[in-house]
This record gives structure tokens, sequence and C-alpha cells, in this order.
């Protein structure tokens, strides 16, 4: 069974080592020092931004993570994805990984994305939809996207994560259950 909780300063050492794995440092590229995960995880950690970091198990055993939002409270974030496609009020977007190197390729990422978006609709009431941009080169992301249910809706060009890839993105969408589609 898939649950998850909020990640937690003492968390920190596992996902600077999930941060430090190749699979995750090729997409994520972000600074692995104790600083920089406190840095840059320590406020969600606290309750002191908006996101939420959530820290996945698999029964017992942590192996992954997924960052979710409502991109309202991201203006600058929103602002960029509006270029690519209408944004509707309510919408929120999550970041993922599976940090643990023997859980990747298990179909472990389909299912922890469907499960924090089911999730999503209980916890955000009023969430509309969930987008998530993918650089066009992530393949494996993107397909794990479409695994789990979500369509694209949107190509174009966005400010990579990693410096070295391009700005060529797919925009992918999922509907709260029951709600008008708008933007798509």
């Amino acid at each position: 069974m898939m649950t998850w909780r909020r990640l937690a300063e003492h968390d920190f050492p596992l996902l600077m080592f999930w941060l430090e794995q190749p699979h995750v440092a090729r997409w994520w590229n972000h600074e692995t020092s104790l600083a920089a995960v406190s840095r840059d995880f320590g406020p969600a950690a606290k309750g002191e931004e908006p996101s939420e970091d959530l820290l996945v198990h698999l029964g017992d055993s942590p192996i992954g993570l997924v960052q979710r939002c409502r991109l309202s409270d991201y203006p600058e974030y929103l602002a960029e994805l509006a270029i690519l496609v209408e944004v509707p009020s309510g919408a929120m977007t999550i970041d993922y990984l599976i940090g643990e190197p023997q859980q990747v390729g298990r179909g472990l990422g389909p299912q922890m994305i469907r499960s924090v978006i089911q999730a999503t609709w209980n916890d955000h009431p009023d969430a509309s939809c969930v987008l998530v941009p993918v650089p066009a080169a992530n393949r494996a992301s993107w397909r794990v996207l479409e695994k789990a249910g979500l369509r694209r809706v949107a190509e174009g060009d966005l400010e990579p994560d990693n410096p070295i890839d391009d700005r060529a993105h797919y925009l992918y969408r999922i509907d709260r259950p029951g709600a008008a589609r708008s933007g798509a």
C-alpha cells in the first residue's frame, strides 16, 4: 500500500541521498548539501511555504517524493504556464521522483501519481485540475504521467530545471472528476 506524509527535517539526509542518484540528479539538478536541502525544502517542511512536500512510502519504506502546490500560490510560475494553456482557477501542480534506485522501473510512478492526485481532490476541495509540465526530453517522466491518466494538452517553451536541457516542454493535465473542462 502506498501512503505519504509531510516531509520533515529529519528526512533531509534521505532526500540528499535521493537527489544524488543519477536517475534523479539528471532531471532535478539540485544541490545536495545539507545546507542546500535545508534551504530549499525547509520552509515547506516547517509549514512556512504553501507547497507540500510529501514523502511517499510503499509499505513501511520511503520510496519517493511528491511536491504539490496551488499554482495561484506561485504567480510567476502560473504566468509561465498560462502562456501555453489557459490555467483555470484552483489549478494545482505536482513534481515527483522515485528516489530509491531499486524501485525505478517497477510501475510505482503511475501508482504514486494516481494516489496523490486522488488525495488532492479530497485534500483540496477547490482544486479544479492538476497541470504538470515536463521536459520533452524526459520521456520516462511524461510516459509515467500518461500511464497515470493525464493527457498532453500543450507543448511549448518553459524554463528548464536543468540548464543543460532545452526549453521544450509538454504540459499534462487531469481534471477533477465531474468538473467542467476549460482551457484544454
